[in-house]
């Protein structure tokens, strides 16, 4: 597997950012699809964010879109998630993982598969 290491989370006020990095190293970088998914302590996980390898088409969560943005840095073998406007409800752990499109007409959502150790997002 790729090996996928999270950093960039922290504590911050409602209305703050932060800026998550995914550095990826490993057999190979370049799967499908890369992206972001959280989990809050209770809840099952939920999609955010991610980026096709193909197009550089993106997918967000309605629950984030407008506020955060995916990229990708191929160069450095990394992506980001930018979280601009942060909520309260947007605390959780944070993981990056490897994704397969699942394509539904013109449009297609993340199916997640490997993944790193997290990181903590708290918003207060």
């Amino acid at each position: 597997h790729v090996q996928l290491v999270e950093s960039g989370g922290g504590s911050v006020q409602a209305g703050g950012s932060l800026r998550l990095t995914c550095a990826a190293s490993g057999p190979s970088y370049e799967r499908a699809c890369m992206g972001w998914f959280r989990q809050r302590p209770g809840k099952e996980r939920g999609e955010v964010a991610a980026i096709s390898s193909a197009d550089s088409s993106t997918y967000y969560a309605s629950s984030v879109k407008g506020r955060f943005t995916i990229s990708r840095d191929n160069a450095k073998s990394r992506f980001y998630l930018q979280m601009n406007s942060l909520k309260p409800e947007d605390t959780a752990m944070y993981y990056c993982a490897e994704c397969a499109p699942i394509v539904d007409g013109d449009h297609w959502t993340p199916a997640f598969g490997y993944y790193g150790q997290g990181t903590q997002v708290t918003v207060s």
